[in-house]
């Protein structure tokens, strides 16, 4: 894992949830294959398997830097800027 400075920037604690799943592919119809939760606001969306590929999708249009998995027994942090696990 590399050093990461957006990681430090993140809020303590971490933003809760704002959805239990993608709202995207809800309201797409479609079904995230794994989830990421944005650590800047708390969004959830679907990772870059999934057809709407909605939390890089949510990082293009906020510039939110680092998500982490949204997934049971996984913590892994990921910053779009440094293309890197943090």
């Amino acid at each position: 894992m590399s050093e990461c400075l957006h990681l430090a920037e993140m809020p303590r604690p971490e933003p809760a949830p704002l959805a239990e799943t993608c709202p995207e592919c809800l309201t797409d119809g479609t079904h995230p294959v794994q989830l990421r939760l944005c650590l800047s606001c708390g969004h959830v969306g679907c990772c870059d398997s999934s057809a709407g590929r909605h939390a890089t999708a949510h990082f293009s249009s906020t510039g939110h830097p680092v998500m982490r998995t949204f997934e049971p027994g996984e913590s892994w942090r990921w910053c779009f800027v440094d293309g890197s696990i943090v």
